[in-house]
This record gives C-alpha cells, structure tokens and sequence, in this order.
C-alpha cells in the first residue's frame, strides 16, 4: 500500500537524510512487504541493480518512520484535548451516486476517510498510523439515491460520534472490483472528490459526498524490456463463475532484442502484501537479474486477490491460485518469450508475503521448480504465529498466557502496532486487509460463502477447529508429514533468510522450521541474519549473494554438476 507522511514533517536527523537517498521511490515492490517503522540510510554503498530492487521498501520504511513520529504527534494533541476538557465532534456523512458513474443499482463495501493530512485520503488507511474511517455494505444503489452514514457503523480508531476537532479532508470509496486488494486500485470502483471539512467542538456536522468518480482500468505502453502478460484463466473463471485474468509482468534482460538465439533461466518473484504490478513498473523497466554471466528474466507476480494476497495457495475462497500459476501462467510465459521450459530454470524468491508465497510453491510443486529464495516469509510454521502457539490449548491471538497485550509489529524491541487494534482494524475495512487475507487463505468457507473467522473478535480467542483446517497451510507440517516423498525433490532447493528482530514478529517461526528441517535432516539453508529487522535485511547485501546463489544454481545444473531436474 502506499504511505504519507503526515504531522508536522519533523522527522529525526537520520530520517531526513534517509529520505533524501528515495526521495523518487514509491511504495513497495521487488523485495518488499509491509510499510516499516523504522529508519534506515543505507543505500548509498549498493550496487546501481540493487538500489533499483529494493527502492520500494526502503521508501516505505522512511516512510512510515515518519508516520511514526505523526503517531506521537496526535497521542499529544489527544492529550492536550483531552487535559483542556474538549468536546469531541461529530460528523454525519450523506452519500449520492453521480448519475454518470455506473449503469444501474450498484453493490459493494462503502468507505468514508478522514485525514488531517493526506489530501487524498482514499489511499488509507495507514498501518501505523490510521485515522478515522467508516465502512458499511450497500446494495442496490441508485443514482440519486442518498444514503445516511449511521454513526453507528463500523468505524476505525474512533466513532464518528468521538472525532478530535479540527479540519479534514474526506472523501468516499465504494469497493466492487473483486480482483484488487486496494480500494484505490480496484478498476469500476466508485469514489468521490476530496472535500475539507472542520469539525468543531461539541458540534454536529453533516457532510455531504458525491461518487461522481471510476477507477479507470490501468495503462501500459510496453518497451523493449518490459510486458505485461495478461490471460484468462481457464481454472480460476470455472471457480469463481466469471472471467479471471491472471497477470504478470515480464521484465526482459538488456541484450534480448540482439541475441534472438539465446535462452533465459527465469527467476518468478512474487512481491510482499500490496503493490501491484503497475506499481512495479513504475520503478522496473529492465532485468536486473544477474550473476556470474548469467542473466534471468525476472518474472513478477503480485498475488491480488480483493482479500489481500491469495499467496499462490489453492484455497476455499480464491481459488486454485497455484494451479493456476503453474499449469496456464507460467506455461503461457515461457511459450511467449525465450524461457528454458525446465525445473532447473524456473527459480522462485520474495520477501515477506511474497517469501511465504514462493516457499509454499517450491514445498508443494516441487518437481516443477528449481529452488527458492524466501526472506522474511509470513509464518511458516503455527506454532509461532506472531507470538501465539495456534495449536495450544486456549491459544489467544490478542494476549498472552499472562493476559498482556501481544504485539503484531516491533521496532527497536518497543511495539508499534498490537494485535487487537489491527484485528479491529481490518474488519472494518471488510477485505483486502492483512489479517482476512490470511483467512481467506487458510480458513474453510461457512454458510455465508465468505471466509470463516479464526479468531474471536472481541476477546482474540482462537478456534480450535477453525486452526485444524489451517493446519494443511502450515509449511513446516506439510514437510513433517511428506517428507520421505519430497525429500529428494528439494534436495539443494531451500534456501530461506530472516532477521533475529523482524518487525512483524516472524523470526521464531522461521527458527522452529530450521529446526525441524535439521531433524529430517535436510540440506535446506536457513539463516537468521543478527541485528536485522524485516526490512533492513535487505540493506545486508544478501540480494547480491542470492543472485549468486541462483547463477550457481542454476550453471550447475546446465553443467552436469548437479540434477537438471531440480
């Protein structure tokens, strides 16, 4: 997602000079995952490629350092609010559809943000430091129709009953492309211009909101080295009763065009929780994917689902998203463009969401492809979810055995975001957040069609049943139980990395699977990197050393020093 950075602007000195290095950067992409908390500088001592990969999450990392301080901002003024007994404003929100937007009752998850500072507010919210927002469902909704947003409906941080006074922009959304995780980027979706209101205190004020605006369908003019491949998918259409599109974008090594005889090895990287693939061409134009003479077509999947990320896991909801991937898209790909059809050259990597993603694929179609390179993965192994044993009696995703708040992410060993407030969060934004996108993976469908909940909401207690259906999505139990079938398939395959302090608290997971791994005595490479957190374990040159792992890879293989069919 993207962040703003709002307050009053005055980072610390390490963040300003941080920013001053990606300044130019947007959002996140190759090597990316969630926004970060936390500072770093560190880019001016990489490689000109490396700079170019990890731009995306260096610049949510600046970023939401500063949204850090904004956080501490507003705790005060709430402080000082609260200290000189103001009022709380009240705002009642009335919407209309523009006659122009849609043809006929419209349908779908309404949203209404507030900001102090982001003049566009329907980019919210943001993680770590979200304002207020509404969220309510509609159906049938016609053009010059009203609608009265109730101050009773599902709002975050705060009820619209119990805003802090002052001025705001605000602006309306109404989610109905099923396909994107962001409102924002969800082409046919409905949303209004920003207005500035001030709230004033102890006041009631009524808004009024016009959806006059389409989220247009992206646009894409191709170059030399950059496509993106777009296909109906013959497996997820037959699923979801209506035309899927799978998509990828296909970034092309410089000499290409001029060695029409030659062949590429292609490394599949599926980003973090997110970008999209136009956010990834914004900053990608070019295979940078290279070592020791062997250049990749890099291959970039974004995992979109209206949930999140469907994580290229067939499940419940999504569908067979993985089957997909391997028996239309990829397939689709390497007829279009001088990809080796072999194991041995389909290589996988991603960071963060896109890290479990790409080791799920390599422990599940192990045959198909040729190795992974996962860093800071998502929890891949249930007994450490973020903190919680899910398979422990009574386990509780919002406190501990000792009833203390549990923490969703770090940053300097002081937590910054906690698991009831994010859970909170999430619900109201109905889809495409963090949390249901894990359920809408890992969870069986109830009645209602929709995802069932792991977790109580309101006392963070986890269903028992709920977690035994997850367990099929647990990696380091799936290895466990088929490791004499998959042993000699992923024999020099894994290669798994992870800070000792990431900041979404996934390190032990990534320690427990080492350890089992170790038991079935597995030649995986599994390393946890001293001192780094989720994000700056990319500032440690390992990109650098993971191209060189896959170039080594993949020449032996090539040379007969090792299987071609691993």
């Amino acid at each position: 997602m993207l962040v703003s950075c709002s307050g009053n602007g005055e980072g610390s000195k390490s963040e300003l000079e941080g920013f001053k290095v990606v300044i130019l950067m947007i959002g996140k992409g190759t090597f990316s995952g969630q926004p970060h908390p936390n500072k770093y500088s560190r880019v001016s001592f990489m490689s000109a490629p490396f700079k170019l990969l990890i731009g995306f999450f260096v610049f949510a990392t600046l970023l939401t350092g500063c949204q850090r301080n904004s956080v501490a901002q507003r705790s005060d003024v709430e402080t000082k609010l609260d200290a000189a007994a103001i009022a709380p404003a009240s705002a009642k929100v009335a919407l209309t559809l523009g006659p122009d937007v849609a043809e006929g009752p419209v349908s779908g998850r309404l949203l209404v943000l507030f900001s102090t500072g982001n003049p566009s507010p329907i980019t919210g919210p943001d993680w770590f430091a979200p304002e207020p927002f509404a969220s309510t469902a509609v159906t049938d909704w016609v053009a010059g129709e009203t609608l009265k947003l109730s101050p009773e409906v599902m709002t975050f941080p705060k009820s619209l009953r119990q805003l802090d006074p002052g001025k705001y922009h605000l602006q309306a959304v109404l989610r109905r492309n099923p396909d994107f995780a962001h409102h924002k980027d969800g082409p046919g979706n409905l949303y209004s211009e920003a207005q500035v209101v001030n709230l004033r205190s102890g006041q009631h004020t009524t808004i009024t909101l016009e959806l006059t605006k389409v989220v247009p369908l992206p646009t894409f003019e191709p170059t030399p080295t950059s496509k993106i491949i777009s296909q109906r998918s013959a497996l997820l259409s037959a699923f979801h009763g209506r035309d899927v599109i799978d998509r990828a974008l296909v970034l092309l090594p410089p000499d290409y065009d001029s060695q029409a005889h030659k062949s590429y090895p292609v490394y599949y990287e599926i980003t973090g929780f997110g970008p999209t693939i136009e956010d990834m061409l914004k900053h990608r134009k070019v295979s940078a994917i290279a070592s020791g003479g062997v250049e990749f077509i890099h291959v970039i999947l974004s995992g979109q689902t209206q949930w999140g990320h469907h994580v290229y896991a067939n499940s419940q909801t999504n569908g067979p998203r993985g089957d997909a991937l391997v028996n239309e898209l990829i397939p689709e790909i390497e007829k279009r463009f001088r990809a080796i059809p072999k194991p041995y050259a389909r290589l996988l990597g991603g960071h963060s969401s896109g890290g479990w993603s790409s080791l799920w694929l390599q422990t599940h179609y192990s045959k198909f492809f040729g190795g992974v390179w996962s860093t800071s993965p998502d929890p891949v192994d249930f007994r450490d979810w973020q903190g919680t044993n899910l398979y422990q009696s009574n386990a509780n995703i919002f406190t501990d055995p000792e009833g203390r708040r549990r923490p969703l992410a770090i940053a300097n060993g002081n937590p910054v975001l906690w698991y009831d407030d994010f859970s909170k969060m999430d619900d109201v934004l109905e889809r495409g957040g963090q949390l249901r996108s894990f359920e809408a993976v890992f969870s069986p469908r109830g009645d209602d069609g929709l995802p069932v909940q792991c977790w109580d909401r309101d006392t963070g207690e986890v269903d028992p049943d709920i977690i035994e259906h997850w367990k099929q999505y647990d990696i380091s139990h799936h290895l466990r139980d088929h490791w004499d079938d998959l042993k000699d398939d992923l024999a020099g395959k894994i290669h798994i990395y992870t800070g000792s302090q990431d900041t979404f608290l996934l390190t032990k997971a990534v320690q427990l699977l080492k350890q089992r791994l170790q038991d079935l005595n597995s030649d995986a490479q599994v390393e946890i990197l001293d001192g780094h957190d989720h994000f700056d374990i990319l500032a440690s040159g390992l990109p650098d050393r993971i191209y060189q792992s896959m170039a080594e890879k993949f020449s032996q293989a090539v040379n007969g020093d090792g299987s071609t069919s691993r």
